[in-house]
């Protein structure tokens, strides 16, 4: 019976455990056409996502980029400091990093990837998004998540 017992127990921990991050050699072994698109999301695609509660947008701007102008559904975790910081991104949800150009977003996403993360790349980047929600597309956005919020 007690043999019974630790057995259940350790197949309990092995369900419980973090999975070994992948390097980047592997990542880049099997990097394929369908991971290629999957690591990309567009402005329409996340905004979907935003309004079902689904994803969470992470600016990883520098804090002063970030202060100059950002999106306020966004939450800022600078490159640099995401690392120390993994603790702050929901894993039940899509985590989507995005600058204004790509390049740091990119290297954000590739980076949660390899810790398991369900993380894509927006690729319009900040300011497409920002082109797309203003005018009667940010009412229209803020209505949803105000809806959303309240259930």
């Amino acid at each position: 019976m007690r043999r019974n017992v630790w057995l259940l127990c350790l197949c309990f921990a092995g369900l419980f455990a973090e999975t070994k991050p992948v390097t980047y050699e592997d990542y880049l072994k099997r990097f394929t056409y369908e991971e290629r698109k999957a690591m990309k999301i567009n402005k329409v695609e996340l905004t979907v996502l935003l309004e079902e509660g689904q994803a969470q947008l992470v600016d990883i701007r520098f804090r002063e980029e970030f202060e100059a102008w950002h999106m306020p559904i966004a939450i800022n975790i600078p490159l640099n400091e995401l690392p120390s910081r993994l603790g702050e991104l929901d894993r039940t949800k899509t985590i989507v990093t995005a600058c204004p150009h790509k390049d740091r977003a990119i290297m954000a996403r590739t980076f949660l990837a390899l810790k398991g993360y369900d993380a894509r790349y927006l690729t319009d980047g900040l300011t497409g998004l920002a082109e797309y929600w203003r005018g009667d597309s940010a009412r229209e956005f803020i209505e949803e998540r105000r809806k959303l919020e309240r259930k």
